[in-house]
């Protein structure tokens, strides 16, 4: 019989381990950011053994909407329906929001729908196996200082459609060398975040005011990565931003569908955000 309760720092290990089974990117860091930010609000699922073997996490993002990410099964207790009870525990932690959102992959899609949550947008998953850039001469990118902090996370609020400033901040701690941003007047036109994983670098959020400031950002964060391998969860917005990554040596890994459950007052500014931080936090 398979048993819930509320995730622990006590369970990192097992949400690792979980993590490399599946092939995914997280680190222990990433763990730790969803035990802090949401206590209350993430699930382990418990074999009889007392063996964590599946996990969910939610986030809330002030009263505007809320996040389903890290729905995970051990790969010996997949089709045992401990997936679809996992989702159904974490909207029960979500009733009473107005709003609910996740990133779904096809497969995921499909059981989604049935639930009631409606299509937003497309998104794809790109992967740089080795980046090869060219220098990003006459930019005027630099790398975000903790006085820019304030302007950034005022300008994301707009575009992501909630505040998020503790996963903003969390964000630039975790890699600082990797987050640039373009400011004139003091205002903050665009800004680019990064973080470290186990398998890839991961470029996101990528927020800017046009698709060159994009570009440029990007330009940047793949100059400082030469050689490395590097992932992007990119909104359909435009093919000439997908066509873009491609001339950089990305290619789409999997797609995703944004969708929602509720209302959706607060979508934010989607055409302004060109790259998300990733299907587990939004």
């Amino acid at each position: 019989m398979t048993t819930f309760r509320t995730m622990r720092s006590d369970d990192i290990p097992a949400g690792l381990s979980l993590c490399r089974a599946a092939g995914w990117n997280q680190l222990s860091r990433d763990w730790e950011l969803f035990v802090n930010v949401s206590p209350a609000g993430c699930r382990v699922a418990i074999d009889d053994s007392g063996k964590v073997v599946g996990t969910v996490t939610t986030v809330r993002y002030e009263d505007r909407f809320s996040w389903i990410g890290m729905v995970l099964v051990d790969p010996d207790k997949r089709r045992q329906g401990i997936g679809i009870n996992l989702l159904k525990e974490s909207l029960r932690i979500l009733q009473y929001e107005n709003t609910v959102k996740l990133d779904a992959t096809p497969a995921g899609r499909e059981v989604y729908l049935k639930l009631d949550f409606r299509d937003e947008y497309y998104l794809s998953r790109m992967h740089c196996t080795s980046i090869s850039a060219k220098p990003s001469n006459g930019t005027s990118v630099r790398l975000v200082k903790e006085e820019d902090l304030p302007g950034i996370f005022e300008y994301d609020r707009k575009v992501f459609g909630a505040k998020r400033d503790k996963v903003l901040e969390w964000m630039w701690k975790g890699a600082p060398e990797l987050a640039y941003a373009l400011e004139k007047g003091g205002k903050i036109l665009g800004y680019c975040f990064c973080r470290h994983g186990f398998n890839h670098t991961h470029i996101g959020p990528v927020v800017s005011r046009d698709e060159l400031i994009a570009k440029q950002l990007v330009s940047a964060v793949l100059e400082k990565c030469s050689g490395k391998s590097a992932i992007i969860d990119a909104p359909h917005r435009s093919r000439a931003w997908q066509s873009w990554l491609e001339k950089n040596g990305f290619a789409e890994q999997r797609p995703f569908m944004r969708m929602f459950l509720g209302d959706n007052k607060w979508p934010g500014r989607p055409e302004h955000q060109f790259a998300i931080l990733g299907p587990e936090f939004g």
